[in-house]
């Protein structure tokens, strides 16, 4: 064996080995203790200036996004996931029913290992932190190398709190710097559950590793505005939604479908909300700088519009500060790379003559990138919400919010709070929701035995012998 991987694998072997220790004290906590725990890890991130210090850290480090919306992604994720926590079982009977006589006993999956990327390297952490912890798991993060320095200061600000209340840090660690592919997929091997979040490279080899794995899909998400939304509503959401930390997340908008009936309308109403729409010779100069060699620049992720304008040689266009930069496209693939997912400010405009080309439209980009995650819609009709739920291959619809600010859960929508969201066999994940405390859980079944109802062959084939005979 390669005695560089000999070295790495004994080093990830000694993590795991600590933090298997660790959880075996977890293990033995009751709820409230463990509750005590999981609210610790949340006010290490939450505190204020640990909040701010973390986000300038993360934007400094990576270069990507901006400090405010980072600092608000902190908390309000944070926040929101602790609120779902609130009262949540996860230690010992979590459920009974009498009727089928089964009890559902909480167990934990043992060592937890967190792929976090570099778009939130605190955010993030802290969500799967939390929710590991929730169940009595430890967990060891492995971060991207751009973002370990903040992960790094989090784990600081944990341990710092876990001191304060007596509880184990190696509940919480970190795969030590350099972070590479080898240290990764060795924890990846020696750890009972992976999460990763991040790159399609990283989740693919999450579930190549041989240990049980979620992984979430591909962002592209595409939203709808049809004839019936309210125009100044619907745009402000957008707004709201495509510039929030420069369009890092996997939930940004980066195509927007409008109905001919109101395109027009919708594009002058983004455009007083400070979107510039480019003609063809400036797209054409903004696609040569952001797929120079046909693969997305780190030049432009997650950087303003502006920013992105300015690095592309729009200088006249930079000049007038952009919110977003919009492109007017009409194809879909790899030969029209607006049409795929681009981690900043530019949003891809489609048109449709009605509501089913929009879902067909929508269809298409899908095929080519994005299938799973979710889709936007503004409208004032509720069945159209239904006939994309039941059309599109999406886990999510999102009606009439802010969809980047809503898809992970929010205080006025029922989605638990997350920043890892499966995307279901469609983006070839083993699930579709957003993820939470309970995928970090082992259940037991305790079966009693009940009265016995075993239905008649009338019962269960009568109408089908009824409509086709019994032959």
């Amino acid at each position: 064996m390669n005695p560089i991987q000999t070295d790495i694998d004994a080093m990830v072997a000694e993590l795991v080995r600590r933090s298997r220790a660790a959880q075996l004290i977890a293990q033995g906590y009751d709820q409230s203790r463990i509750d005590e725990i999981v609210t610790a890890a949340g006010w290490a991130i939450m505190a204020p200036a640990r909040n701010r210090e973390l986000a300038e850290l993360a934007v400094s480090d990576t270069g990507i996004g901006n400090v405010q919306d980072k600092i608000r992604k902190n908390h309000r994720k944070t926040f929101g996931l602790l609120r779902d926590l609130q009262g949540a079982k996860s230690v010992g009977v979590i459920a009974e029913d009498h009727a089928t006589g089964l009890t559902e006993i909480a167990r934990p999956v043992g060592v937890v290992c967190a792929i976090t990327p570099s778009t939130n390297p605190a955010a993030t952490p802290a969500n799967k932190i939390i929710n590991a912890l929730k169940g009595r798991n430890a967990v060891i993060v492995a971060p991207s190398p751009k973002g370990w320095a903040t992960s790094q200061r989090l784990l600081e600000f944990i341990h710092a709190q876990f001191d304060l209340i007596g509880a184990p840090r190696d509940l919480v660690q970190l795969l030590p710097a350099p972070v590479s592919k080898a240290s990764t997929l060795s924890l990846m091997q020696q750890c009972d559950l992976v999460v990763a979040t991040g790159s399609q490279a990283n989740v693919r080899a999450a579930y190549a590793s041989g240990t049980p794995a979620f992984g979430v899909g591909a962002g592209n998400v595409a939203g709808i505005v049809d004839e019936t939304a309210d125009l100044a509503l619907a745009c402000d959401r957008i707004v709201r939604s495509k510039t929030f930390d420069n369009a890092t997340s996997c939930s940004s908008e980066n195509s927007l479908v409008l109905l001919d009936a109101i395109r027009s309308a919708s594009i002058a109403a983004l455009c007083e909300r400070g979107a510039i729409l480019l003609n063809a010779a400036e797209k054409a100069q903004l696609q040569g700088a952001m797929w120079p060699n046909g693969k997305l620049s780190q030049a432009v992720i997650g950087q303003s519009a502006k920013v992105v304008a300015e690095r592309a040689g729009l200088t006249t266009i930079a000049a007038r500060n952009p919110t977003i930069l919009l492109i007017e496209e009409d194809s879909v693939g790899p030969a029209h790379p607006f049409s795929g997912e681009k981690l900043c400010p530019v949003l891809a405009i489609y048109g449709a003559a009605d509501f089913e080309q929009a879902m067909s439209v929508v269809e298409h980009i899908y095929a080519f990138q994005g299938a799973g995650h979710s889709v936007g819609l503004h409208s004032a009709n509720p069945d159209r919400a239904l006939q994309l739920g039941l059309r599109l291959p999406v886990a999510r619809v999102i009606v009439d919010q802010a969809h980047c600010i809503a898809t992970g859960g929010s205080f006025d929508n029922g989605l638990p709070f997350s920043l890892s969201m499966g995307c279901g066999t469609w983006g070839k994940n083993n699930f579709s929701d957003n993820m939470n405390y309970r995928h970090y859980l082992n259940i037991t079944r305790i079966s009693r035995p009940i009265p016995e109802r075993q239905p008649s062959q009338q019962e269960i084939f009568g109408t089908y012998f009824h409509k086709f005979g019994q032959t």
